[in-house]
């Protein structure tokens, strides 16, 4: 089987189509054939050279090799100098899935739209924006899979934060990039509170050809902050820890994001949480369950330190905008009266509008009865009103 997959993934036959192309029109007669034809070769010699792995068993690819090593010798072609770029496929990286996607348009004679990548997050409580921008806070305490798809695994482990709350905050992560082609072996990463490694658990910091850097780490805050970077798939991801617990925000292609069977259904990312796991109220947070947590008679001084006012002023010095990250922060504040949420909320906003593709969607305003994006709806209650219920539950 294995022999098989290696034979049918071998490029080799549209590398010699793509070199037969470039040629069949020049004519020997003219004074520039030499380096037209010169700069095919190399061309071909490149993509070759891109299918080496995955053709080295492969009769014909290693006679086209030599041909092509005979053909610069007669031609007095050099292996350095510039390649034929009139076809997109002798310069096409196929490790790169935004290049691989413009080829496929080109190739098909009419320009198809680009395409769509879409954006999941968790932060604090933990929040969770899901493929769909739908905005849900869950309890998901233990092991949850956020993604699992034919391309990419993800998995988060969440844990309690207060004690009677039912609020919970991730402290692991990992993340499985799947074997492709000859793009990437298989990598493995994880992450753990005061433990976020720039390297995948084999100690490497890419997967497949160095030079290729198809997948790769880039540590940005030692200790604090990593990205991933998945040329071959288009994906890229975002670890970070603030205060004792993680984030993760993740832009994916979405016929990528779609490629699982029925059994992978349980993607938090894609499907969200189970009802049962939910605090909110489609996309409505419920602060009164805050005043459970207070002492009574101790409405204007919380156990967290935080009263709905304060908590609201200590949000508003990072989100300007009063949206569902600003609204989670507070809800974070009041039910665990650590700051460094409201850094995880900042961040998670700022990694929105570093991933998400569509502008009008990086803010989400909740609205009665609906857990999606509603970028015309307002905010749906006032911090008065807020106070109000959260007097009337104490």
């Amino acid at each position: 089987l294995g022999d098989c997959q290696l034979h049918t993934s071998c490029g080799i036959q549209k590398c010699t189509t793509d070199f037969v192309s470039l040629t069949s029109h020049l004519n020997a007669a003219l004074k520039d054939f030499d380096l037209e034809f010169c700069k095919a070769l190399r061309a071909y010699s490149v993509c070759t050279y891109r299918n080496s792995k995955a053709c080295r068993g492969n009769l014909v690819y290693h006679s086209a090799v030599l041909g092509i090593g005979d053909l610069m010798t007669q031609r007095n072609c050099t292996k350095d100098g510039p390649t034929s770029s009139t076809s997109p496929e002798m310069t096409h990286d196929p490790c790169n899935y935004s290049g691989h996607t413009e080829v496929g348009e080109q190739q098909g004679g009419e320009k198809t739209p680009p395409p769509t990548y879409l954006f999941c997050g968790l932060f604090g409580d933990p929040h969770l924006r899901t493929f769909k921008d739908h905005f849900q806070t869950c309890k998901v305490e233990g092991a949850w899979p956020l993604i699992d798809n034919n391309y990419l695994s993800v998995q988060v482990t969440n844990v309690p934060v207060v004690p009677g709350s039912s609020a919970t905050a991730t402290n692991k992560i990992t993340i499985i990039f799947k074997s492709y082609q000859d793009c990437t072996d298989q990598k493995v990463y994880q992450a753990m509170t005061d433990d976020l490694p720039a390297a995948f658990v084999d100690g490497t910091t890419s997967g497949g050809d160095g030079n290729t850097r198809s997948l790769h780490i880039v540590e940005k805050v030692s200790g604090k902050y990593i990205e991933m970077h998945a040329r071959y798939i288009g994906t890229t991801v975002y670890i970070r820890q603030l205060g004792h617990y993680l984030t993760l925000a993740i832009r994916m292609p979405q016929e990528l994001v779609m490629a699982y069977e029925e059994s992978q259904d349980l993607q938090l990312c894609v499907n969200g949480c189970p009802a049962s796991e939910r605090i909110d109220q489609s996309g409505r947070l419920p602060l009164p369950v805050v005043g459970r947590l207070l002492p009574w008679g101790a409405a204007a001084h919380p156990r967290s330190g935080y009263t709905l006012e304060t908590a609201a002023t200590k949000c508003h010095e990072k989100m300007l905008v009063k949206d569902i990250y600003f609204y989670s922060c507070v809800f974070d504040l009041l039910t665990t009266g650590d700051a460094n949420f409201t850094a995880a909320a900042h961040s998670a906003l700022q990694d929105v509008e570093a991933l998400h593709p569509s502008k009008e969607h990086w803010h989400i305003f909740p609205r009665s009865g609906s857990a999606g994006v509603g970028r015309n709806s307002k905010f749906f209650v006032s911090l008065g009103l807020l106070c109000l219920i959260l007097v009337a539950y104490l």
